[in-house]
């Protein structure tokens, strides 16, 4: 035998030993997925390097034309293709933020993001991988010898047993086909049953869709999802009981007991739990309510006041009372509290058909909101396996409670307050925003990979993306001192954020409009908004509690005596050329955040050596003079280094804020920030300004 046969035989002997290994039953699951990804419009995104990207392509190849049947067309994306993109990022972020920056553009909730490595520990893909969680995206990889950092990264893996990367790459090829054959047998079954259920109707009412996805049932022993519905429409699902609100006067307290006495007024009544949050999300587009009601009373007028507010329901049914709570009022706080069914009973009386329905309309949803409050809906095990079925085909948020069930698999995004954030991962400490991130990362430890909103009542919202990057913060613009009644709001915020996410947006995206909706409603009085139409709804209040308070004193006297009484020193940097909208948001954001905010500011010498000879525009003084006007701006700290890590240094900030184009990226200043006792924040970015773009922009005109 000749050496060159004997190589040959090798490398024959090798790809022969891994491929029995391959795990079938995945890879062919992928490609059903596939099927079904391709009828609801969604899309697959591949990335790879080297001769993985020439793998990557392939697959895109193969999709997007077709495998060895007729088909529709499928949108998959090679994301090394795009050549101009990836010099760009490349150049600009460098090449490990390659693929996550296209990942951020292009992945949508319920879009697949598929990693392809002999190795599983490119950078480059790892990134991507966090940032397909942020987008909502789910996660698959094919890899060369498990445990890999990517393998364990993602939602699915496909590891394949060879040392040789030549032989990884060869059975992600047989993989890659494999997936396109059972994509092309689920794509022929979908079709072959609607034509089928088709036919066997009367030709005056054929459906829109087909019947098979519509039910739910089996076709072929695959689980067919028709195209989707209407991408606005949100399914609640979890616990409903029917609220009171006695509205009254205290002006006396009982003569025998120390007991206050509440006389007159009046009672409302209104949805309440996961019915409230299905009414509230109704304000903004289609709703289906799916709960557990029961065979009373309550329930009759429950569905009466859902029915009025166009919330349809899918009912479990409630081997038992509806719940009822009562809130007694008075001055605008909230005296007692009546919970008339504090035991939870069973849930299920209809649930053979009504789980049915419950299947049809969120494998059509938009989105998905659970509303837990720990009466046994979310708990329900069959339910489950419909919701973790739901959280693969269209975003889903959690709104947990205490005594609730944990999220399900592929669930997007968990709300937890801050005081059910601290019951979750039994963190314990105070309530500053320090203490809150820490609550946040201790949710995402407990019940990761997952993204957490973490609300903070008056003060809005955290949103953790990665346990090891800074959060995305948002300040609330609910003025200071206003007293409102909150009941509801966590409720608005989560189904706000879930409409949001079904139309499209991130959950960064989300967030932020989901705390600027929430403040509004609490700001026109809570529950109350519920009697007024969406139009007469109050203009969001400006921004509370801002403006100048350094007096004569410099900036680092400044944050020295903020620093003494207990205050919390907020700094932000940047070189502010031309200043413009998107600046003046995140120092509005970044002020709200602390008891003052001091910029620190490139210096001329320094924003020259960044931005290159052409730069400044704007000399220095007349810059800082300009920020100083802006009542968000306590105080400018011009620095002439290239970094503003001696600033730092000196002001030694408790929170140090980025934009949110730094989101789910590294941030320099963040390790110097930390080791000084404080904490690095990213808020909401405002998308379209950059006083690059508006230079060029006043070049060319």
């Amino acid at each position: 035998m000749t050496a060159d046969t004997s190589t040959a035989t090798d490398h024959l002997k090798r790809l022969t030993t891994a491929l029995p290994e391959l795990d079938l039953s995945r890879v062919t699951n992928w490609g059903v997925r596939l099927a079904q990804l391709g009828g609801e419009g969604r899309r697959l995104l591949v990335a790879g390097n080297g001769g993985s990207a020439a793998q990557a392509q392939h697959l895109t190849a193969e999709l997007v034309g077709r495998f060895e049947t007729e088909r529709q067309p499928m949108s998959a994306l090679s994301l090394h293709a795009e050549t101009s993109s990836v010099t760009a990022i490349s150049n600009d972020y460098g090449y490990e933020q390659v693929f996550a920056r296209q990942v951020r553009a292009h992945a949508r909730p319920g879009d697949i993001v598929l990693l392809m490595s002999g190795s599983g520990r490119s950078t480059n893909l790892l990134r991507a991988a966090e940032a397909a969680r942020e987008a909502g995206a789910a996660t698959w990889a094919l890899t060369g010898p498990a445990p890999n950092p990517l393998a364990e990264l993602v939602d699915e893996a496909v590891a394949v047993t060879a040392r040789a990367v030549s032989t990884v790459q060869e059975c992600h090829l047989v993989a890659i086909h494999l997936m396109c054959a059972a994509m092309d047998a689920a794509v022929a079954a979908r079709d072959d049953s609607a034509t089928n259920a088709a036919a066997a109707m009367p030709s005056t009412s054929l459906p829109t869709t087909a019947p098979s996805a519509a039910s739910g049932k089996p076709v072929g022993g695959l689980r067919p999802t028709a195209a989707r519905g209407d991408r606005t429409h949100v399914v609640v699902v979890g616990d409903a009981f029917l609220d009171r609100d006695h509205l009254g006067r205290v002006e006396r307290v009982a003569s025998d007991e120390p007991a206050l006495v509440v006389t007159g007024g009046t009672t409302h009544v209104r949805p309440g739990g996961a019915a409230l949050a299905a009414v509230l999300s109704a304000r903004q587009g289609p709703v289906t309510l799916v709960t557990a009601l029961g065979r009373d009373a309550a329930a009759d007028q429950l569905r009466a006041l859902l029915d009025d507010a166009g919330v349809e329901v899918v009912d479990l049914g409630l081997d038992g009372s509806t719940a009822v709570k009562t809130r007694i009022r008075a001055a605008g706080r909230t005296v007692v509290m009546l919970d008339e069914h504090d035991v939870c009973p069973p849930v299920g009386r209809l649930a053979e058909t009504a789980l049915d329905d419950a299947r049809r309309v969120l494998n059509r949803a938009g989105a998905v909101l659970v509303s837990d409050y720990g009466r046994g809906v979310a708990a329900h095990p069959d339910l489950r396996a419909v919701l973790t079925e739901a959280a693969r085909l269209s975003p889903l948020v959690w709104d947990p409670h205490p005594r609730g069930a944990a999220p399900v698999s592929h669930t997007a995004v968990v709300t937890p307050n801050s005081r059910e954030a601290r019951f979750v991962g039994s963190f314990e400490g105070g309530d500053t925003l320090s203490d809150d991130i820490e609550a946040a990362r201790a949710v995402a430890r407990e019940w990761g990979p997952v993204q957490v909103a973490l609300t903070r009542h008056e003060h809005g919202a955290v949103l953790l993306a990665d346990a090891d990057l800074p959060p995305l913060v948002v300040p609330t613009t609910v003025a200071a001192g206003v007293t409102a009644d909150p009941c509801g709001a966590g409720d608005f915020f989560a189904g706000h954020l879930a409409t949001m996410m079904a139309r499209g947006q991130l959950p960064s995206e989300a967030v932020a409009s989901a705390v600027e909706a929430a403040s509004a409603y609490v700001a026109a009085g809570g529950p109350r908004s519920l009697d007024l139409p969406p139009e007469d709804d109050p203009p969001l209040p400006g921004l509370p509690g801002a403006g100048p308070v350094a007096g004569a004193q410099g900036p680092v006297e400044l944050a020295a005596a903020v620093r003494a009484r207990g205050g919390t020193v907020v700094a932000a940097g940047g070189c502010f050329d031309l200043l413009h909208a998107g600046h003046v948001r995140l120092l509005e954001q970044a002020r709200r955040l602390g008891d003052c905010l001091i910029v620190c500011m490139n210096g001329d010498d320094s924003l020259t050596r960044l931005k290159g000879p052409a730069r400044p525009i704007v000399p220095a003084a007349q810059r800082a003079l300009v920020l100083e006007a802006l009542s968000s701006v306590d105080a400018v700290l011009v620095f002439d280094e290239d970094t503003p890590e001696e600033a730092i240094r000196a002001l030694r900030p408790s929170i140090w804020v980025k934009g949110g184009d730094y989101a789910g990226m590294d941030i320099p200043e963040d390790k110097l920030v930390g080791s000084l006792g404080g904490r690095t924040v990213v808020v909401p970015f405002v998308a379209g300004w950059s006083t690059s773009s508006l230079i060029e922009s006043a070049r060319t005109r």
